[in-house]
């Protein structure tokens, strides 16, 4: 696929990203995923609570509860109850990763991420870059 045309594509699955993240109910941060192979989504996700919990993320003291689960580790939590495999697959967030899910990118066999804006912390962007997985950052004005 030429360079211009899986930018367009990047573009397209980020902003898809961008309202999945909508659908969290997290009122401190609303993050998306989603995961694709061969062009084709595999798999989305939100940070939010595990399943059968309340659907509140942040504690009386407006910190983020520690059971709750980023959106990346709900979109490979949900590939891996299915029958897909995200081998060589893309990872789109419009959030970069933390360092506890840029393991679970690495070991999932997610081989690229594209995402559209910065966490604090780049320790996760640095622990992929080493596994050799690619990284784009691309921000999407939306």
């Amino acid at each position: 696929m030429s360079d211009k045309k899986q930018r367009r594509y990047d573009i397209a699955y980020l902003k898809m990203a961008k309202e999945w993240s909508k659908l969290s109910y997290c009122k401190r941060k609303q993050v998306g995923a989603l995961i694709v192979k061969g062009k084709m989504i595999i798999s989305d996700g939100y940070n939010g609570t595990p399943t059968g919990f309340d659907n509140c993320c942040e504690d009386e003291n407006n910190n983020t509860k520690w059971h709750v689960l980023h959106a990346e580790a709900n979109a490979i939590l949900k590939v891996a109850s299915s029958t897909q495999g995200c081998n060589k697959a893309t990872l789109y967030l419009t959030l970069s990763p933390c360092k506890d899910c840029s393991k679970l990118i690495h070991q999932s066999g997610i081989k690229r991420v594209v995402y559209s804006d910065a966490y604090k912390d780049t320790t996760g962007l640095e622990f992929l870059k080493k596994a050799n997985v690619e990284i784009l950052y691309l921000p999407i004005n939306e």
